[in-house]
């Protein structure tokens, strides 16, 4: 049961910080938003591997174990912190939230298939299924913005 919570409470957070760094963005530009987004983790990160109970010393001599390209992950997250603040004023959550789903279960398959040499079937197809509704549920919306549209030019004139 706890795990559950922790999930729905990091999927909450997900969505708070996104929305945060949006309006930091909005206030100081989206690189220096992204750079005391990440400052902050940092000192969170620290302040727990401080009270954990692994030390620092232990953790550092763990990473010659890591292979290099894992070290990439970091500038993938300044990129996608980086676009989020951009593209979260634009579009709805709903929206930005289902992307956020699909480009991770997508990137997921792929890595899984190039480190593990697994393919999920039933992944890739609930993957395709959920872009398909974003597809249909886009264009629907599209149809009703544009017969509103028409229907408030038609009360202008």
């Amino acid at each position: 049961m706890i795990y559950i919570i922790i999930a729905i409470c990091a999927g909450a957070l997900v969505t708070i910080s996104r929305l945060i760094n949006s309006n930091l963005a909005d206030e100081i530009g989206i690189f220096q938003g992204t750079f005391y987004n990440y400052l902050v983790g940092l000192s969170v990160s620290l302040v727990v591997l401080l009270f954990s109970n692994d030390s620092i010393l232990k953790a550092a001599s763990s990473f010659s174990k890591v292979p290099l390209w894992a070290f990439t992950g970091g500038l993938v997250g300044v990129i996608v912190v980086a676009l989020s603040s951009y593209i979260t004023p634009k579009i709805s959550a709903f929206y930005l939230t289902i992307l956020t789903f699909i480009g991770q279960l997508f990137t997921g398959i792929i890595m899984d298939y190039y480190t593990l040499n697994i393919l999920s079937i039933g992944k890739l197809i609930g993957g395709l299924f959920v872009l398909v509704g974003l597809i249909i549920n886009v264009l629907i919306d599209k149809k009703d913005l544009t017969k509103n549209q028409a229907a408030v030019s038609a009360e202008t004139y």
